[in-house]
């Protein structure tokens, strides 16, 4: 078993998104993004087969997927998605994510 205290992980960069590596095996990996008020994580997809997580632990922003695609995210929001599927973040206010994907890439 094994605790991560994520109130830990709660730093933000200036420029660009600060990421915190959570936890990595052969069966899933979660990562802690913060994304500054006004900067996006881009948009993006993977070929493989597999799905992922979005959740927002703090913050306001927008889940974005391809092309005008937004949908509004608040903290406990979820996005879920095949990995495949375009997904990316744009945050209104300074924004934390934990991004779960299975299998890890």
């Amino acid at each position: 078993m094994k605790k991560i205290e994520l109130d830990q992980t709660g730093i933000f960069e200036e420029k660009g998104i600060k990421k915190f590596l959570v936890h990595d095996s052969a069966y899933f990996k979660i990562i802690n993004f913060n994304i500054k008020a006004g900067q996006t994580f881009p948009v993006h997809s993977h070929k493989i087969e597999g799905q992922l997580s979005m959740l927002v632990l703090s913050g306001t922003g927008e889940f974005l997927g391809q092309g005008d695609a937004a949908m509004a995210a608040k903290p406990g929001d979820i996005l879920i998605s095949d990995i495949s599927e375009p997904h990316g973040a744009r945050a209104i206010t300074d924004m934390r994510i934990l991004v779960t994907i299975a299998p890890p890439i």
